[in-house]
């Protein structure tokens, strides 16, 4: 019985295994892989904007592909649950109980951290983790960051399309000009890599891209966090929040430490501003840095070795995921808790 579930259509799973991986070998030997040109701003389609200077760019696709995904997880696990409850069984199975475990463990931290907050808090480090997490796996999806469309690029930018074979053709010379010396077919079909030739230079424009790669991106989460763990201190202290980063009160009944106590607010308002930095770069470069090893790992070993970094990528994601959305919940919790001179037990 074990043995029948370990095959398709008869044939052992192993062999599947094997005929993928002599066919990256033939891929790799017919079509060599290239270094794709790499650069910070996300790509747009095309050069004309869809209205004022806005662009659709390959790292919106992402965005919407995101969306569309966890919709359709909260769509799966409330169908599961409505099932399990009518069913009365309490245990979801399949991708509702990882969803339901992960969300339990976040809770459970939430609670731990911000008390009677976390109802409020929990909600925040949730939808933060999910979405993130989302995002970042999706340059663990085949074609993603490398399926694209060619476009006409500037001399110095893109790759120039030379023959290596009369029936065959690559992106070669990262630094493409107007004239190259190329690798060429001559007419009887050997190869003649030192013929002068006219090249026209192109660049491909990936149809996905992933988001975290996106700095606009890291940056703009970075400021709804941090805007909201301001809205949290408020809510809790009111008014006196702002004293965190202006406190005056002592510069006239204590003038040595009323000026230390001012300085320090100054600190922990530049300290505050540092966090979108610190929220932004560390989400930007980790996945940024993941997707260019994928990428050189690609073109150097075209065959089995990218697996290896593939997995590694995977917890990549997830920790970078998890590392954003606690942090968020860690700097809420410190802005309703108690602080100065109106500290109390939390």
């Amino acid at each position: 019985m074990d043995k029948k579930k370990n095959r398709i259509l008869g044939i052992p799973n192993r062999y599947y295994i094997l005929l993928c991986i002599i066919l990256g070998f033939v891929a790799a030997r017919f079509y060599p892989p290239i270094l794709p040109h790499i650069q910070l701003p996300a790509e747009a389609y095309s050069t004309t904007p869809l209205f004022g200077n806005f662009y659709w760019t390959n790292t919106l696709t992402a965005m919407v592909i995101a969306d569309v995904i966890i919709l359709l997880m909260a769509l799966i696990v409330r169908r599961v649950v409505k099932k399990v409850e009518k069913d009365g069984s309490l245990i979801p199975m399949g991708i509702t109980g990882v969803i339901e475990a992960l969300l339990e463990i976040i809770y459970n931290l939430t609670e731990s951290t911000a008390g009677k907050w976390a109802r409020r808090i929990f909600p925040w480090f949730a939808a933060i983790t999910l979405f993130v997490l989302i995002v970042n796996w999706t340059e663990l999806i085949p074609g993603v960051d490398s399926v694209g469309i060619l476009h006409h690029a500037e001399p110095g930018q893109g790759y120039n399309i030379q023959y290596l074979t009369p029936s065959i053709a690559t992106l070669v010379n990262p630094e493409c000009s107007e004239t190259n010396i190329g690798v060429t077919a001559t007419e009887s079909g050997n190869v003649n890599s030192e013929q002068h030739v006219e090249g026209t230079c192109y660049e491909l424009v990936p149809y996905v891209r992933t988001l975290s790669t996106d700095l606009n991106f890291t940056v703009g989460l970075a400021l709804i966090a941090v805007f909201m763990v301001q809205v949290y201190g408020v809510r809790s202290h009111g008014g006196s929040y702002f004293e965190k980063f202006f406190n005056v009160r002592g510069i006239f009944s204590r003038p040595v430490f009323g000026i230390i106590d001012f300085g320090v607010g100054l600190l922990e308002l530049i300290s505050e501003i540092s966090k979108i930095l610190s929220f932004s770069f560390r989400l930007f470069g980790n996945i940024f840095a993941g997707t260019v090893l994928l990428f050189v790992i690609g073109t150097l070993v075209p065959v089995l070795a990218q697996s290896v970094f593939l997995l590694l990528e995977f917890f990549v994601g997830l920790i970078q995921a998890v590392v954003f959305g606690m942090l968020t919940m860690v700097f809420m919790s410190q802005a309703v808790a108690g602080h100065g001179e109106h500290a109390e037990g939390h």
